[in-house]
């Protein structure tokens, strides 16, 4: 791969695509996941596997996306391609069919810490001493922005925005053999993430020291591949191994696949939020399925707080699970009340503030047939800033509902995410300064209760022994795995 390949690409994002910028001005005040990666190695055709791979993970980020693939049979050669949009937006047959090899690492980005560019996408490509070298992240780096003025002040010059690119820059200038040098680096860096990082010769495979953001292995034949979540081997015909354990450092080379370490576990403490939101119900997240948590959230909220009605809806498409838990504990029955129109992308052309009202019943419609003369529990997965809320309870009260009773399957989010979730600053979480009564009022709701804290841990389960059963509560409790400091950027690695 050439100098004169990267300086070809165009370094700023036109615009062109629907979703640029997703998520900073959306109609929806929703959490915004952080990114995707799909690794392939030892497999045929590796860069349509990882698009297959990229496709069941595109929830995870709608912005960008990037292949890139090394052909062990043509010399081990770097091949890539990025681009801003959608999977099938990037890649066609053509460009996938330039994609040899046999080895790929991919990624899905939606964008929070860096701008908006195709500069930023990844997986970030590199030339170093020892040849290509390309990363690719999902997380956030909470030291990136002392590591990054270190690396300036010594010579060091970045290409992105991305703090990505730290770990590749310390991986360069060490004097060390590769893998000891992914290792330090590793070491080095404080936060959530999950890695994958390949040489010419190499994929290496590490998740953060508590296991924040999650990576699971599966395998096709006698080769590995690797996702952010499980629901990605479905769809290729992979078969689940296990998950990447926290402080896990995995090497496979032309020898096979090597475990090793780089940390070891304090606590384990995996997104409470993949749990909750982000997750697609049919992934496991250490050895727990997403829909059977989400249904036993919606179960325990109904323990804690029954209300009387009609129907019971969940807000698509994450809290339908939830909602159907909590009508088979309450006997009320599901209804589809609020139906999700799919097509719409993330953002649209919103000329003034009359037409963007509306562009909230193009995404979102209430089933008038069904919700007109009845109590609705509405359930959802969060309060952020509560305009969400607030709009989707007066959908339902201007389709004839009579009471409108909200239910929230995670307890009140006030603490912002340093781990890869775009969240805002403190102030601007309603649960950070106003009771929950205070916020009923807000969103225009009958009666409105979150699910407690220990609703939660016993819904989701898994270890009994380990704190918060191996989750982190932070943007609930306030308790952080890592330091943090309040006045650092919160953005997304990613």
């Amino acid at each position: 791969m050439s100098d004169e390949k990267i300086r070809q690409e165009p370094l700023l994002w036109t615009g062109d695509h629907y979703n640029e910028g997703i998520g900073r001005d959306d109609i929806f005040d929703k959490l915004r996941e952080e990114c995707g990666v799909f690794g392939v190695f030892n497999l045929p055709e590796a860069s349509n596997l990882s698009y297959y791979g990229l496709h069941a993970l595109q929830h995870r980020g709608e912005e960008s996306a990037g292949i890139c693939t090394v052909d062990t049979n043509n010399g081990n050669k770097f091949a890539y391609h990025r681009g801003m949009g959608l999977v099938k937006e990037v890649f066609d047959k053509e460009k996938l069919d330039i994609l040899a090899g046999d080895r790929s690492i991919g990624h899905v980005r939606y964008s929070t810490a860096g701008e908006s560019k195709l500069a930023n996408a990844q997986p970030l490509i590199f030339r170093y001493r020892d040849g290509d070298l390309a990363v690719a992240t999902n997380g956030n780096i909470v030291n990136a922005p002392e590591i990054r003025h270190e690396l300036e002040m010594s010579g060091s010059i970045f290409q992105t925005s991305s703090d990505t690119e730290v770990i590749a820059h310390l991986i360069a200038r060490s004097s060390k053999d590769f893998e000891t040098a992914a290792k330090e680096a590793l070491q080095r860096i404080v936060g959530g993430f999950a890695f994958l990082i390949m040489t010419n010769d190499k994929l290496l495979v590490a998740s953060d020291p508590h296991g924040l953001r999650p990576l699971v292995m599966g395998r096709i034949g006698d080769g590995y591949v690797f996702s952010s979540e499980s629901c990605a081997f479905e769809t290729i015909g992979a078969v689940y191994e296990r998950d990447v354990q926290p402080g896990e450092l995995l090497i496979l080379d032309a020898n096979g696949m090597r475990e090793d370490r780089y940390a070891k576990v304090d606590r384990r403490a995996t997104c409470a939020m993949e749990y909750i939101y982000f997750a697609r119900p049919d992934s496991d997240i250490n050895g727990i399925n997403i829909h059977s948590a989400r249904k036993r959230m919606g179960r325990q909220l109904a323990t804690e707080s029954f209300v009387d009605a009609d129907i019971v809806t969940g807000v698509p498409d994450s809290s339908i699970s939830a909602a159907i838990g909590y009508a088979e504990q309450t006997g009320i029955p599901y209804e589809l009340g609020l139906i999700k129109n799919k097509y719409t992308g993330r953002t649209f052309i919103q000329p003034s503030q009359e037409l963007r009202e509306k562009g909230v019943k193009m995404k979102l419609s209430a089933v008038r047939k069904v919700v007109e003369g009845k109590r609705v529990v509405m359930i959802d997965d969060s309060i952020v800033r509560g305009t969400t809320s607030l709009r989707i309870v007066n959908l339902l009260r201007e389709a004839g509902a009579t009471e409108v009773h909200v239910r929230i399957t995670s307890p009140p989010f006030k603490n912002p995410c340093y781990y890869g979730i775009d969240t805002p600053d403190r102030k601007e979480l309603i649960a950070s300064y106003r009771t929950v009564e205070e916020i009923r009022k807000q969103i225009n709701a009958d009666s409105l209760s979150f699910l407690s804290d220990e609703g939660f841990v016993e819904s989701v389960g898994g270890n009994d022994g380990a704190y918060n059963r191996g989750m982190c509560l932070a943007c609930f409790d306030n308790d952080y795995p890592t330091p943090v400091n309040e006045e650092s950027d919160k953005s997304c690695s990613c």
